[in-house]
């Protein structure tokens, strides 16, 4: 929650809203790299702009409630009120979006010399128009439900991101709006016919019929236009009541009401000065929420081009089994033997499935035990699940349905399990369960033995391939008994359980990272402190770093998205950098490295440095104890903070600017598409790399 600022040193803190604006604009720094192929170009404008649309629905709707409810109370690393927060945001997307639009323009010029275009109705052939009039008539115009509005015909409800044709039109005596719904059935392009790479949007198609569909009245304006609403759904303000003591039933609801919250943002693909005041007025909107823009509203259909010339995409990329497992030896024995790590997206999620999947049937496993935050839509991980629990397994997983846009199909699966027999429960009330933890029982002559499981992301077979996570199988028995009591804590509502080697928020990791971190105060110029994460926004930690940084801590770190806390600020935050790298994958691990050498300490955890993660969500962060793991991981940092191809480094005034890319260029993405990822301790082929790495750098 926002609080005053008297208290808070706000010279090396910036806004959260505003630092993630600068991270969204690296995305769009990939869409305009000439070295990355058009068609993944144009998808990365299509993430940037998705991006903008979440942002839009859930930061800026929650900035709008608050600037309704608490107006005074400013946030802590601005000092700025709600108002003042959405003002800033509102003045900092306009030029994002004409950036944005210039890219789209160049993107589709250069598409266009290799056949690829996004055709206007006046640029189809005769035979083309026929072809694109007779798809109207039999798939398109039967599904418009067009509308006036008048006395007679209020204004209807604008779906959060539909897309609506709308025109300013004239009747005899008077104005009147004129709006037609894009059918969302309907693909979102048309592809012609013998030119795959040549098509017309639907909204195109729609636009043009404009005319013809409101031909009574005289056409004054028009656009596509699109309503963004607040999604910020409370999940907790809203009590149970009698009649639905369901907390699944009591989701659903919710989730139905998502859709009529709100407008916070009105978005025009065409001029039409006049549309635009009339359809404000109508949302009671301000001409700052208004954006005009020439670029498409949705690109989504940019995943939809496919079959083109290849050199138009990414090489092909298939997660690789481990070279350093053997696909013909049960997991269970495997990890028996020493600690696995896969190292998503080079790795295959297999290995870890291949476990479920053996324990399913394994007459001497006991039980699974599981957080689900996130899952596919067609989930191996919840079929093995099933499997085990129809075998007899006791199967236990907490599912969390209030995972963002993630919710329904949470509840689909929480239906599923149990219908087979698992037991399925809901987290605790007021705490998202984030934490990504699986643990396996079996029964030996000697009594139980176990494999935890343990990762920085979900178990999201299509995530995994597309995201950069690490997920950690060990036979340790101290974690284990770790594992054991945070389950039972779990069913039983306990977040203040004790641990011996994890950390789980929100009760004892944020302490434990401010001793990890006073640890290496202590040791002063001697100490040491990498942590690779997706956001930084926690106030006292952010605080704990700058104190270290003061006291010559060296502090590198390796920031995705937010980053509240200002890097190179003198006397506050001048040992400390801030790296962002955006390429192919998106960077979604979390890593906590303190202190160097045999004094290391390092963990991988589900958690960001936010206080969300920190202090509203159930997290862990896990000790990585092989010293050939953490050799690894110490290795893959360096390159990391290497990189001078996709890594981008934050100034004091929080933008950020390309690497020096004198010497050998170092893309860190690239190194693992090009080597397999070797762990074995025997077999390193990234040294002879990270030493002349490290010569060049001075490490």
């Amino acid at each position: 929650m926002p609080e005053n600022t008297m208290t808070h040193d706000l010279t090396y803190t910036q806004n959260r809203e505003l630092s993630w604006l600068r991270f969204n604009a690296r995305v769009l720094e990939e869409a305009m790299d000439p070295t990355v192929p058009l068609i993944e170009r144009l998808r990365f404008i299509s993430i940037f702009t998705s991006n903008l649309d979440e942002f839009f629905m859930v930061r800026v709707g929650s900035l709008f409630d608050l600037s309704v409810m608490t107006p005074d109370v400013r946030e802590n690393k601005s000092g700025k009120t709600p108002q003042q927060q959405l003002d800033s945001i509102y003045d900092a997307v306009r030029p994002l979006i004409r950036v944005r639009d210039a890219a789209y323009a160049q993107l589709s010029a250069e598409l266009c010399e290799r056949g690829v275009e996004d055709l206007s109705y006046e640029q189809l052939s005769d035979s083309q128009r026929e072809y694109v009039r007779q798809y109207y008539r039999e798939n398109i115009r039967p599904l418009l439900s067009p509308q006036i509005i008048d006395p007679s015909h209020p204004f209807p409800h604008l779906k959060n991101k539909a897309l609506y044709a709308a025109a300013l039109l004239r009747s005899k005596t008077r104005p009147l709006l004129g709006i037609v719904q894009v059918p969302e059935t309907v693909p979102s392009i048309l592809s012609l016919p013998g030119e795959p790479g040549r098509y017309i949007r639907a909204e195109t198609i729609v636009s043009h019929y404009v005319r013809k569909i409101f031909h009574i009245y005289a056409l004054e304006e028009q656009a596509v236009v699109s309503v963004t609403r607040n999604a910020d759904l409370s999940y907790d303000e809203e009590k149970f009541d009698e009649d639905n003591p369901d907390f699944r039933s009591h989701i659903s609801k919710l989730l139905r009401q998502r859709d009529r919250l709100a407008p916070v943002r009105l978005e025009m693909q065409g001029d039409a000065p006049a549309l635009r005041d009339q359809l404000l007025e109508r949302l009671d909107l301000t001409g700052q929420q208004c954006y005009t823009c020439s670029c498409p509203l949705v690109l989504s259909y940019a995943y939809a081009l496919s079959d083109l010339s290849a050199e138009l995409y990414y090489p092909p990329h298939t997660p690789q089994y481990p070279q350093y497992l053997r696909p013909d030896v049960p997991m269970w024995d495997q990890v028996r033997q020493r600690d696995v790590l896969l190292f998503y997206p080079y790795h295959s999620m297999q290995p870890f499935l291949s476990l479920l999947r053996d324990a399913a049937h394994d007459p001497r496993v006991r039980s699974i035990q599981i957080t689900i935050y996130r899952l596919a839509k067609n989930s191996a991980v919840v079929k093995h699940l099933c499997e085990a629990a129809e075998n007899g397994k006791e199967v236990t997983a907490i599912v969390e349905l209030r995972a963002r846009f993630d919710e329904q199909n949470n509840i689909n699966w929480a239906q599923t399990l149990e219908d087979a027999g698992c037991r399925v429960v809901y987290g605790l009330d007021g705490f998202k369960c984030h934490s990504k933890i699986c643990l396996i029982t079996r029964q030996e002559k000697s009594g139980f033995s176990y494999v935890t499981q343990i990762g920085t992301g979900n178990y999201n077979e299509k995530t995994s391939a597309q995201y950069t996570d690490f997920s950690l199988m060990t036979a340790s028995a101290s974690i284990a008994q770790d594992a054991i009591a945070f389950f039972q804590n779990m069913l039983i509502g306990n977040l203040w359980g004790e641990y011996s080697k994890l950390l789980v928020a929100p009760v004892n990791m944020k302490p434990a990272i401010l001793r990890l971190i006073d640890s290496e105060i202590a040791r002063g110029k001697d100490g040491r402190i990498i942590i690779k994460a997706n956001s930084v926004t926690e106030r006292d930690l952010i605080d704990k770093l700058a104190e270290a940084s003061q006291a010559g801590v060296r502090i590198d770190l390796i920031i995705r998205g937010i980053c509240c806390l200002v890097p190179g600020i003198p006397s506050k935050t001048d040992n400390i950098t801030v790296t962002s790298i955006v390429g192919r994958f998106l960077e979604h691990s979390r890593i906590y490295c303190f202190g160097d050498g045999p004094l290391r300490r390092l963990y991988i955890a589900s958690a960001d440095i936010m206080t969300r993660n920190q202090t509203r969500r159930v997290e862990i962060a896990c000790p990585v104890e092989s010293r050939e793991l953490c050799e690894w991981f110490s290795s893959y940092l360096d390159l990391l903070l290497s990189d001078n191809v996709k890594a981008r480094r934050m100034l004091p005034d929080g933008s950020y600017i390309p690497l020096p890319a004198g010497g050998e260029p170092v893309d860190a993405q690239g190194y693992y598409l090009r080597n397999p990822v070797e762990l074995s301790a025997t077999a390193a082929p990234r040294q002879s790399v990270l030493q002349r790495i490290r010569r060049r750098i001075g490490r």
